[in-house]
């Protein structure tokens, strides 16, 4: 596969993994025994909810919501609401997925919308550390803490490319 040029790799394959079933535990561990629907927010957050899925030991109903702040872009603007899932009649435990926690506008809007009516946990691959936006421990679950530099892979794109890899890359000029 053709990379960008100067990407790096940042977390190989074996730690991701690793950061799935540590992920994974801990829902297993702290939901209830019920079933639950596993909610990814698109485009990033399909990745991670596949590897969830095969972890996670409850009944998962699927559905997924799309909205965006970046639109193919490095930055985050206004949130546009692409697709709003279809819930459950009645209450149960949603997680919100994503592939990455970095202001987390999104998905506090996102959680917004949901919480009146269901319990909502929030799960991200990876947690960027800065000052920006809310504060890193707003999120529930989260596998692994990053650098501040622009990443891609498992789920998150370089110019809507790359998303598949299994791995995270950087761009070293974005540090």
């Amino acid at each position: 596969m053709r990379m960008p040029n100067g990407a790096r790799c940042l977390l190989s394959l074996e730690q991701i993994e690793s950061a799935w079933d540590r992920i994974a535990a801990a829902l297993n561990r702290d939901l209830p025994d019920e079933e639950v629907t596993l909610l990814p927010v698109m485009n990033g957050g399909m990745f991670p909810a596949c590897e969830l899925s095969r972890r996670i030991d409850r009944p998962i109903r699927f559905d997924y919501v799309h909205a965006t702040r970046y639109r193919g872009g490095t930055r985050g603007g206004e949130i546009e609401w692409l697709h709003w899932p279809r819930l459950p009649d009645r209450p149960e435990t949603v997680i919100l997925v994503d592939d990455i926690f970095d202001e987390g506008y999104t998905l506090q809007a996102i959680r917004d919308r949901i919480a009146a009516d269901f319990r909502v946990v929030t799960a991200v691959l990876l947690r960027k550390q800065h000052d920006r936006g809310l504060a890193r421990d707003w999120v529930d679950y989260h596998g692994i803490d990053i650098p501040d530099v622009y990443v891609f892979g498992c789920g998150m794109d370089y110019h809507e490319n790359f998303r598949e890899l299994p791995e995270v890359w950087y761009m070293p000029e974005s540090s």
